[in-house]
């Protein structure tokens, strides 16, 4: 499960709320501004629980009136949102090549957002990262608004597995995100794997709204799933569902398995050396990265195209095992090669041919599936401990 390192001794202004104020509170966050009969009639509550309920939040700063509009009798709507002591959340996409930051309100309002490239891709959580998310926090609370309330959670994603308390750290490599950054004092830490992210910001902004079960499958530098289950995440015991780099690979006569080794076969730098050995001479220089390769596949060259398609066809592969394991019924591509649309036609074909019955969609979020991922999750947790009920 995602494991929350650092309990916080901040003040939980909600906590002596009656339940009607907390389930307001709760469905500003999660769908923003609304006005009282909106909020009424979605929680069934009666017009004098709703303006007590109301009147509760706003006395400890938990909701504002943001202004009114027009209702169908002609009568005026006052439209609420959380209000400023519900603070903000800082949301972090520590990858392997890029680290992604967004500052966002707890109904996930955006205030602020950086980019960072890492120098050199990151197979393993290490320094690099560490270091890098380092630099992008201090920068981000130098820029702290005032108008913003108080850091009430940093959520994390990390390229590696992560376990709860229970778990064991020292095998997941989680801990190395500490390595060179050492968070805000009295701060609650949210960690979660970045594919599993991936899958709750589809569920969440993206192409899954419509489906509470779904596998979200990353293909880029490193390959991974994220695993929804009837609207819940499939973490595991050892938090390693979804991790297909440990898939049997090779497996044939005269092979034996090699761990991780689907996971080098096909990451993108693997992927490229290929390309490189098999390009033709007669179509000029090889593509220089992913990229390019898959430009010039969509700009009609025959052998990007055959490099393509054939790449797409182990991914296709890949799919089918996630199928014949969950049977999800529909299956997200994305990553940095994998949310490229070339890839969908034979993925879906591959898929369909050697298991059962899938759909398959490109994920619309790109590269920032993976933060809006933890920002959902980081604000989920921090309304919790608002309202003085953490999950367990």
């Amino acid at each position: 499960m995602a494991d929350r390192l650092r309990s916080s001794p901040l003040s939980n202004p909600g906590g002596a709320l009656t339940a009607s104020a907390k389930s307001i509170f709760r469905l500003l966050a999660a769908r923003g501004p609304a006005t009282r009969p909106q909020l009424g009639e979605a929680l069934g509550l009666s017009r004098p629980t709703m303006s007590a309920a109301i009147s509760e939040l706003e006395e400890v700063g938990l909701a504002s009136k943001i202004g009114e509009v027009q209702g169908p009798l002609g009568r005026k709507a006052a439209v609420y949102r959380p209000g400023p002591a519900s603070g903000h959340v800082i949301s972090i996409d520590a990858g392997s090549t890029h680290v992604r930051l967004r500052a966002s309100t707890v109904d996930r309002r955006h205030l602020h957002s950086r980019v960072y490239r890492l120098p050199s891709s990151q197979l393993v959580l290490g320094e690099e990262i560490s270091g890098a998310v380092a630099e992008e926090v201090a920068a981000t609370l130098a820029e702290t608004d005032p108008g913003w309330g108080s850091l009430r959670m940093i959520g994390i994603a990390l390229p590696s597995r992560v376990v709860g308390p229970q778990g064991d750290r020292s095998a997941t490599r989680q801990q190395e995100i500490f390595s060179c950054f050492e968070p805000p004092a009295d701060v609650p830490i949210l960690l979660e794997n970045n594919v599993n992210c991936a899958a709750v910001a589809e569920r969440s902004n993206g192409v899954a709204k419509d489906s509470e079960t779904f596998a979200y499958v990353q293909i880029g530098l490193k390959i991974g799933v994220g695993i929804m289950l009837d609207g819940k995440l499939l973490r595991g015991k050892n938090g390693a569902a979804g991790e297909i780099s440990h898939l049997a690979f090779p497996f044939a006569d005269g092979a034996r398995p090699i761990p991780g080794e689907i996971e080098r076969y096909m990451g993108t730098e693997a992927l490229m050396q290929r390309v490189a050995k098999q390009w033709p001479a007669s179509e000029g220089a090889p593509p220089v990265d992913a990229a390019d390769l898959m430009a010039r596949a969509s700009h009609g060259n025959a052998a990007a195209l055959e490099q393509v398609t054939r790449h797409a066809e182990d991914i296709g592969a890949i799919v089918a095992s996630c199928v014949s394991m969950v049977d999800p019924g529909l299956v997200v591509l994305g990553g940095g090669l994998g949310a490229n649309p070339l890839l969908l036609p034979t993925v879906h074909e591959v898929a369909n041919r050697l298991s059962y019955p899938v759909e398959v969609r490109t994920s619309s979020l790109g590269q920032d599936a993976t933060v809006l991922g933890i920002e959902k999750l980081a604000c989920d947790s921090a309304v919790d401990l608002l309202l003085g009920e953490p999950r367990a």
